[in-house]
């Protein structure tokens, strides 16, 4: 690049994070902003899975490979689906040295992107109010929590509900028509032993009728637990029931769940805490925008789905990656936008395209078939092991 852009990423999830680290390893300079008042204003979630040829390569990119598989759990790719009755339907247990998909938490990926950069890179407490078009290809950005400046590129990396999208498209997210409830367990191999044994070493499916009890293994013995089911994302509010009453919630996550094993039912009876209500959202497929100088977007900004393709976060660090890769590649800062989202665009609509089917086999009238199809086409299964 012939002169030095000033460049903003809007938001400090796996992707900004990722492209900024790119960037700077190429001499290039960024800020990011984030709505956050600090790194652990709030709690980053469950668990990823690093696939190899998006994440880690993301990853190598960065030169935080090492770093990652320092705290990544290879464990983790082991994988469970069972029916309502606890069947074992299919296990996936990762090879010796296998390192295909290993675990890491979130926020464990966002310490090692955000300690990997030159210090000053991230201000917190930057809400994006809105961005002015200037007529010369920058854009002025204000923001809550500090003054407005004008940039020459601004990528938005802000999520599900973006505010450099508008800029580019009309599309907004939808309900796609299942909401998973949260809760959760901790210290679970020593305070919730059964649970710890039913769920493995990495996560676990048990499927019926529209309805799916998920569970996780994350870091430090913690177990996330998902209910989740097709229906209203107002379920509650219907019912009368406040979300901020554990114990209505878990009265009527039983009801819906009656009938299930009572070794499943321990998921949503015994869990620690409270619980999250979790709709999930999803960009129209494909999601497309008519290239506009000085922005463009990555990860959920520009291609959100659900989670049912697994390829979430490891897109946006990909999207990422590419996106600071062609900056480097390219004399003209709008030449490898273009380039980038040529790349970007495809890719995308056929991974929201798989997430679509994934989510519609998992929560299906015949759970868990379409699910057990996917994992036999998929995983090499290994010999069955006895019903948790």
């Amino acid at each position: 690049m012939t002169t030095t852009p000033r460049i903003a990423i809007i938001g400090g999830g796996p992707g900004g994070l990722t492209c900024a680290r790119v960037l700077q390893r190429h001499g290039i300079e960024v800020t990011v902003f984030d709505r956050d008042a600090y790194a652990e204003d709030r709690p980053q979630g469950g668990t990823l899975d690093m696939h190899e040829t998006t994440g880690q390569a993301a990853l190598r990119a960065a030169d935080l490979d090492k770093e990652f598989f320092a705290l990544a759990r290879p464990e983790g790719q082991e994988m469970r689906l069972l029916d309502h009755t606890g069947t074992l339907l299919f296990r996936h247990a990762p090879d010796a040295g296998e390192r295909d998909k290993p675990e890491i938490d979130r926020g464990e990926l966002r310490r090692l992107l955000l300690d990997s950069l030159a210090p000053g890179t991230v201000r917190w407490g930057r809400y994006l109010r809105t961005l002015h078009p200037r007529g010369d290809g920058t854009h002025e950005a204000e923001f809550d929590g500090g003054p407005s400046e004008t940039f020459d590129l601004v990528i938005g990396a802000d999520g599900a509900w973006s505010r450099v999208r508008p800029l580019l498209s009309d599309d907004s997210p939808h309900y796609a028509g299942v909401t998973f409830v949260e809760t959760g367990f901790d210290e679970a191999d020593t305070r919730h032993p059964a649970v710890a044994r039913l769920v493995g070493d990495g996560g676990m499916m048990a499927a019926h009728r529209n309805q799916a009890l998920i569970a996780q293994r994350n870091s430090r013995a913690r177990i996330r637990v998902y209910a989740a089911f097709r229906g209203s994302q107002d379920w509650a509010l219907e019912r009368g029931i406040h979300l901020a009453d554990p114990e209505a919630v878990r009265a009527a996550l039983l009801e819906r769940f009656a009938g299930w094993d009572d070794r499943l039912l321990a998921l949503l009876r015994d869990s620690d805490g409270g619980f999250a209500n979790r709709p999930l959202y999803a960009l129209p497929v494909p999601h497309t925008w008519t290239h506009t100088p000085g922005l463009t977007l990555l990860g959920d900004a520009a291609h959100l789905m659900t989670p049912f393709s697994g390829m979430g976060a490891n897109l946006a660090m990909l999207d990422g990656c590419e996106l600071a890769q062609s900056l480097a590649r390219h004399a003209e800062l709008d030449e490898a936008v273009r380039a980038f989202e040529a790349a970007m665009l495809p890719r995308a609509a056929r991974a929201a395209e798989a997430a679509a089917r994934g989510l519609d086999n998992a929560i299906a009238p015949d759970a868990p078939q379409g699910s057990l199809r996917h994992m036999r086409r998929f995983h090499r299964s290994t010999d069955l092991p006895p019903a948790p």
